[in-house]
């Protein structure tokens, strides 16, 4: 989902390993991840840049751990930044593409995710040329996805998993990238409504005797939507089931309301077995002002019910003023927000008003 963000704004040492106890490394992890009653952790996603320098890198994370930051999501595998963060007391998680993988289907075409139309993502990718999604469904794309997060976490740098595109399409984009690609989606249009593969009819058919085929408006059916809440929810189950044999985290970046995130990308995300959430809450991209940060994160705390903790995503293009940013995060705190995640441009500005929001007031 970055990456199509990223059409509005572009964001933008090798250290020997420490001699710590392992088992003491991993508990440390498991105890940042969760909810603090004194303290508010932040984070950052960000794209490792190989041109850095190991000086340059030290200084930007001491600044971030300075400021309140205690781990950061790295789009990428690059072990000289993950022991650069963590040399400076940070968390180096692996940001990985779940559903969204157009290396997969690149050698496997027959993974991918069908549309309403009988189009495949292989050969007619929606919106964008890189939206290449497989079908959850599909038991090989679990096995693919599973082995994937093993080999990632067999690294020992890696302190844990954070999904991203662990959904499907959108079948409704937010209503401010509709004038980017020049749609009006006031209507499930059948080009965006996924996975209508032959598997998926089957396995419906099978659990709730009804034939998709047969069906005048089957997106309005009930039980086809909770279908493919459920399948992906099997992926984030058998993901999590690595991510603890390997006795490390499992956060996603999530749509920004329960409501949303089932409507516009069938994403169940309150029922799944995760460590933290990090829902994306850009309230431009759904033309919102900054108070509906609370209400965003409100609504979340109240479908979790204190499962695990919020880190509200907050994307910096969308504010207008330094003062708009301290609104959002002041907002998005005060609702249980267990801290901020930030996409976007962390300047010296930004980090001051992390820093002057690390503690809780009494």
């Amino acid at each position: 989902m970055k990456k199509l963000f990223k059409l509005f704004a572009i964001v933008a040492i090798t250290l020997l390993a420490t001699g710590c106890n392992t088992s003491t490394k991993q508990t440390e992890t498991k105890s940042l991840v969760a909810a603090d009653e004194n303290v508010y952790k932040h984070w950052v996603w960000t794209n490792p840049n190989e041109n850095d320098t190991d000086e340059e890198l030290a200084a930007r994370y001491k600044k971030y751990h300075d400021a309140g930051v205690v781990g950061i999501f790295f789009e990428a595998d690059s072990e000289r930044h993950y022991r650069a963060a963590k040399a400076e007391g940070l968390q180096a998680h692996r940001w990985m593409w779940i559903m969204n993988r157009g290396d997969a289907l690149k050698d496997h075409p027959e993974w991918a995710a069908i549309n309403r139309k009988g189009e495949s993502c292989a050969d007619k990718p929606p919106y964008v040329g890189y939206y290449k999604w497989m079908c959850p469904s599909q038991p090989e794309v679990a096995e693919f996805l599973v082995n994937d997060v093993k080999n990632t976490l067999a690294k020992d740098y890696v302190d844990g998993i954070h999904m991203d595109y662990v959904r499907f399409c959108d079948v409704v984009l937010a209503v401010n990238l509709w004038q980017v690609y020049d749609i009006v989606q006031t209507q499930e249009l059948p080009e965006y409504d996924y996975c209508y593969c032959d598997l998926c009819k089957s396995k419906f058919k099978e659990k709730y005797k009804q034939d998709l085929d047969s069906m005048e408006y089957p997106q309005e059916s009930l039980s086809w939507r909770t279908f493919r809440y459920d399948a992906v929810s099997n992926i984030v189950n058998k993901i999590s089931e690595v991510a603890k044999a390997n006795n490390k985290p499992l956060t996603a970046a999530v749509f920004p309301t329960p409501d949303v995130a089932k409507r516009i990308v069938r994403q169940d995300w309150t029922n799944w077995p995760l460590d933290a959430v990090f829902p994306m809450i850009y309230h431009g991209f759904y033309k919102e002002e900054v108070p509906w940060i609370g209400d965003a994160v409100a609504q979340g705390m109240r479908g979790l019910d204190g499962r695990f903790p919020i880190y509200a995503g907050l994307y910096m293009p969308d504010f207008k003023s330094n003062e708009e940013i301290e609104q959002g995060v002041e907002y998005a705190l005060k609702n249980g927000a267990s801290g901020i995640s930030i996409f976007g441009n962390l300047n010296d500005d930004v980090l001051d008003i992390l820093s002057r929001h690390k503690t809780r007031t009494k």
